[in-house]
Parts: structure tokens; sequence; C-alpha cells
């Protein structure tokens, strides 16, 4: 579902749909649009534009889907899917605009907490790299 057939919804709906109100989400494309354009990349344009792109990562977080089950239903091959929610995810980060407040504010008794926020996002695991130095070569003769 992209962007232009959900931004007639009703702002009950796309809340529903997305997880945030339809001004969180053109806030939220203000900050994507204003950081890529400060990164002006050459080459081949990107099949999704940047309301796809945010619309798909708002579906990630919402859904806890893999990205698998995500490139295919927005066409994108899966490295891709995780490409694009990396990047918009990294560029919302740096923002600092949509951070929930530090442990100095919530702990305040005068700060009532009206959201509870669990990150259960994927998160990549480092393997080893395989090189000669790391194993053990042993000749067979030498082996009993």
């Amino acid at each position: 579902m992209t962007y232009e057939q959900v931004k007639s919804l009703k702002p009950e709906d796309f809340k529903r749909l997305c997880g945030v109100r339809p001004d969180t989400f053109n806030q939220m494309l203000e900050v994507v649009r204003s950081h890529s354009q400060q990164k002006q990349k050459t080459g081949r344009p990107g099949k999704l534009c940047l309301e796809d792109q945010l619309l798909m990562t708002l579906e990630y977080w919402r859904e806890y889907r893999t990205y698998f089950h995500i490139g295919q239903s927005w066409g994108v091959n899966e490295s891709t899917a995780y490409r694009i929610i990396r990047k918009i995810e990294d560029t919302l980060m740096k923002s600092r605009t949509f951070t929930l407040p530090g442990k100095k504010k919530l702990a305040t008794s005068n700060y009532q907490l009206e959201v509870v926020v669990i990150d259960v996002t994927e998160s990549p695991i480092e393997r080893p790299k395989k090189n000669k130095k790391n194993s053990t070569v042993v000749k067979r003769n030498n082996i009993r």
C-alpha cells in the first residue's frame, strides 16, 4: 500500500495503519527530506519515494514483520528493505526530534508518563571473519 493510497485515509485510520498521526508523519517526512537534500546522491534513483520509504519503516515498527516479508510486499529485495529501514531510522535518530525524555526527566515526580515504548527491532549480528590466520593447519600424518 503506497503513500498515495494511504494519504486519503481519515486521521484515525491513518494512525491505525501506521502508528502515527498524519501530522507526525509529515514532520518525520520533513526531517528525512531535509537530510536527503543535504546528501545529494548520484546514480540511479531509488524505486521507492521518500514517503514510501518512511511508510515502509513505520510498517516495520508497527507490525514487526521480517525484512523478507516487507520487501515482498513493497516489491524490493530483502537487503534493500533492510538498507532503507536502517537509513530512515538513522536519520530520525540523528535529528533527535522524536526521542523520548531521558532518565532524569522521567525520575522527577511532576512528570506523567504517557507512553511506554519497547525496542524490539532486529539487530545485525557480527560474525567473525574467516581467514587462514585463525585456523590451525595440521598435516595429516600428525593426526592420530
